[in-house]
Formats: C-alpha cells, structure tokens, sequence
C-alpha cells in the first residue's frame, strides 16, 4: 500500500538476545551454543547480564549469579561486555530503521518504535516488517522480532509473543482474546511490586484489570491506575517521539545552604543527604545510574558542574555518595559554598545494568537492597530526616542539623528531567 494508511500502523522493534547475538554475530563459532555475557568471566564471577536462546533453555536467565549459571549449564560459554561493540550495533540497527521512516523512537540500545503510518511504499506493513527482519539479519547477522499493531502499547506488547525472529501482529478487536487472559505482570509497565500489589486485590490477570473500575484503580495506583485500565482495553495514544532519544535522562536534587559553607564536614553531611534522596528516587523509577554529576555554586554564584562515569551502574546512596564526593574532593577549590547539587545520569533499567560482582557482593547487594527499601518506605512517611546514619547527623542538640539536613519540601530542588536518554548515539567522553 502506498502512501497514507487507514489508521496508525506501528512496528516495535526489538533485538532478541542483543548482547549475546552480537558476540554470535562477530564469532561465528558461538552461533547456536549456550552463551552468556557477565562480569568476570574467567574467574568464573558476576552476573549474567544476558543469554542466548541455547542458554535460556537450560534454565540460564539474567540477572541469575554466574555462579548458578554454570551449574545449570556446564558447557556454558562465557564472555564479558563489550559496550563499545553493542553501541555500534545498535547505531547500525537504527540506522536501518531510519531508511524506512523518519518517525522512529529509539527507547533502549536494543529497541525501538517505528511509525510507519504514512511510510511510501508498495509493500504492506507485514510485508514491511519481513524485509526490515530479513535485512537486520543479513546485513548485521543479527536476530530480531517485530510486533505490528495500531499504538505503541500493543506493538510492545505483540513482539514480546513470539522470540526469537518472529512477526507478531495484534489489533485492537483482538485484546480481549489475546491479552485479557495473560497474567497482569505480563502487561508492559507492570513490574513486580505492581504485580504483588493488584494481587492483594484480588486482580491477577490483564483481563481483571479491564473489567475493574476505573475510578477504583486510580483510588489505589494514581494516574498509574487510569493507564493500566486504558492499556488492558488497547487504548494508548502515545505519539512516537523520535525527540524523546535527544533529551537527556535524569534524577538529581540541589539545596540552597541557608548560609555560604566551606567547612568540609558540614558539605559532607549535605552531599550524603542529597545522595540518599536520588538513591530513593531511582529506586522508586527501578533504575540504575551509569554516571553522577556534583553542582557546586560557590558564593560569588559562579556555578560548575563535573560528572563522573561510572565502571558499573550504581544505585545505593553509599555508592551515589562515594561518587558524589570524589568529585567534590578533586574539584572544589576552597571557597565558601551556597548551593551544591547531586544528580544521577545515564540510567538503564534494572534488567540492562551490569556489574561486576562476586560471590560475597552479590549477596551483599542483595541485602543492602532490602535494606534499602524498608529505610526508603520509613523515610517516604516519617520524613527526610528520619534513620540518617551518626555521620550524617551532627552530635547536638539537632540546631545544626535542621540549618543544613532541611524537611522535603525546604530543602531540595529537582534537577530531574523525566526523558529517555539514549548513550549509544554519543561517543564516551
């Protein structure tokens, strides 16, 4: 079909098995063997932060422990990231993309949303979407599945049904067959805690969640509730947004000191506090940071910004503070100090983060992660102040703490800018 087409036609592009199908595809030797990418391969360490299909198979999913991985899998091929190689895939892929249309939305190295609404061609969108398969493949070796439906949502939703290399289209008239019975989790934006949540109220499938309430999902989840509700009845309105890849993703909070500072230990209680708040935030966004900026504005209001990349996603406050601090003892040069801001960047969702991990860290993440959470939901109702650690509080009757450690709403200004940052356009600095 030529030209415009009878309403919206999306294709959402996914890579099967990004990392490792790229390592297939540059050592052919690997092609069909059991593989998975993770942090210190040979000393038999770390995570796995992907796996081919031939792994998958034998029960070898990320983030499993490394460990674990090869006791399911003996045979199992390991190799480490190789980001650089990643990146320049994913550039090719989505230049490919962009030969087809202008209207792609790139939302991680390894996918994207392509409308092709008004795409002049003679082919018709499945046909479309078996020549942009077949290409990826033949021209860059590598795997991919494509859904096909009339919003992003079900495009999404469609090229997750059948992996690795398949084409999958899902209409609107066909929701109620297709989804309504898969389990809520299923449901693209749902993740776990969502999940256990809707559990508790008795909604276990994407079907219950179509036929709930609307007002009775919004009274529980917020804005979140009317989403799920429109989502379970194929509704999404979502434009792609090719813009969306340009802006730069964020979480960040500054404060103004209450008087200029220079006394080291007095910045060092600000600095932690700012980077216990981010850490809550990405936390609540299920994400990790890759790279931590220090805002320093000294008294004369001459500001500087310095950012540091990170050998690995971070997202406790210990480490956002470590990395805050580095960065404050190499460039503040000695001069009082009226505001200081921490902001975390690059953030990757949890299931794309890497790092490199032993036996005795993995498990230790693990706790500090819950303890995490229970500190976050304690501080979340009782306030900021709430469970700071000795080193953040200064001994005292609290007179200096309240001048510096300020309430929620006093003490912080969001840096945040809520868009989707894509590194693999920008080379490393």
């Amino acid at each position: 079909m030529t030209g415009t087409r009878k309403g919206r036609i999306i294709f959402h592009v996914d890579m099967n098995s990004f990392y490792a199908s790229v390592e297939a595809a540059f050592d052919p030797a690997l092609s069909g063997k059991p593989l998975a990418i993770a942090g210190n391969a040979e000393a038999r360490r770390g995570i796995v932060v992907t796996a081919s299909y031939e792994a998958r198979a034998r029960g070898v999913k990320p983030p499993m422990p490394l460990w674990e991985a090869l006791k399911k899998c003996p045979e199992l091929i390991v190799r480490e990231p190789d980001f650089g190689k990643y990146r320049d895939a994913s550039r090719r892929m989505f230049q490919i993309l962009y030969e087809y249309t202008p209207l792609v939305e790139p939302v991680s190295i390894d996918e994207g949303y392509m409308d092709i609404t008004e795409t002049d061609t003679e082919m018709t969108a499945l046909q479309l979407a078996e020549h942009l398969q077949r290409r990826i493949k033949h021209e860059l070796n590598l795997p991919c599945s494509i859904g096909i439906a009339p919003n992003k949502f079900l495009a999404k939703m469609a090229s997750d049904m059948k992996k690795p290399m398949g084409i999958t289209v899902l209409r609107k008239r066909e929701v109620k067959q297709r989804l309504w019975p898969l389990p809520a989790i299923e449901m693209h934006g749902i993740g776990s805690k969502t999940s256990e949540k809707l559990g508790k109220l008795g909604i276990h499938t994407i079907g219950q969640i179509a036929e709930s309430e609307v007002d009775y999902l919004q009274a529980r989840f917020g804005i979140s509730g009317q989403r799920m509700y429109e989502k379970a009845h194929g509704i999404d309105n979502r434009p792609v947004d090719p813009s969306a890849a340009e802006e730069f993703k964020s979480v960040g909070n500054s404060t103004t000191l209450p008087k200029d500072v220079k006394d080291t230990g007095q910045i060092k209680k600000v600095i932690m506090n700012l980077a216990d708040s981010v850490s809550r935030r990405i936390h609540r966004k299920e994400v990790y940071a890759g790279n931590i900026q220090l805002t320093i504005r000294y008294h004369n209001f001459n500001t500087i910004t310095r950012s540091s990349k990170l050998p690995y996603p971070v997202s406790t406050r210990k480490e956002i503070f470590e990395a805050a601090w580095q960065l404050w003892n190499k460039y503040w040069d000695g001069d009082p100090v009226r505001l200081l801001g921490v902001t975390a960047m690059d953030l990757v969702e949890k299931g794309q983060a890497y790092k490199q991990l032993d036996l005795f860290s993995y498990t230790k993440d693990l706790k500090q992660e819950k303890l995490n959470n229970v500190v976050d939901k304690l501080r979340d109702k009782y306030g900021e102040s709430s469970l700071l650690s000795g080193t953040q509080i200064k001994k005292g009757d609290g007179s200096d703490r309240s001048d510096l450690l300020r309430d929620k709403k006093k003490r912080g200004t969001s840096l945040e800018k809520d868009f989707m940052h894509n590194g693999l356009f920008n080379e490393e600095e």
